[in-house]
């Protein structure tokens, strides 16, 4: 893969408490240039499912960008280990977001999940926008 077609979709979510007030993001960029971000408050759930709703997203918008090569990377080793069969998943609940998933990944060429540290710099620009996303949710109330 040349860096000019690569696409890549960093992804967090976060739960203030688990579960809690939780939201999920994400970032897509292609050759160092931020095409495009976002985030969404989901209301309580645990931080797996913040994690897993910010692939789904993520997923979703980054068919604008690519239908062909597409890397997902995100700091969450466990959603990244389910994705890729590493681990089994044992709640059914996750079990039905990572078929989200798995239908959303049909849209592409090819679709590789990546874990990544949590201080990588869009990780970190994806867990900002999350944070800043219930910090105005908790002030709404």
């Amino acid at each position: 893969m040349t860096t000019t077609d690569a696409v890549t979709l960093y992804t967090d979510g976060a739960s203030r408490g688990n579960p809690g007030d939780a939201a999920w993001a994400y970032v897509i960029v292609q050759d160092g240039s931020v095409l495009a971000s976002r985030s969404g408050f989901i209301g309580t759930a645990t931080n797996n499912v913040a994690e897993y709703h910010a692939v789904i997203n993520g997923l979703e918008a980054a068919r604008a960008f690519t239908r062909s090569r597409l890397e997902v990377r995100s700091d969450s080793e466990l959603v990244v280990r389910q994705l890729t069969g590493r681990y089994r998943i044992t709640r059914e609940h996750l079990a039905d977001l990572a078929g989200e998933v798995r239908q959303r990944v049909r849209d592409f060429a090819e679709v590789r999940f990546e874990s990544v540290p949590r201080e990588h710099p869009c990780i970190q620009v994806a867990d900002r926008l999350c944070n800043e996303l219930l910090d105005a949710e908790r002030r709404r109330r």
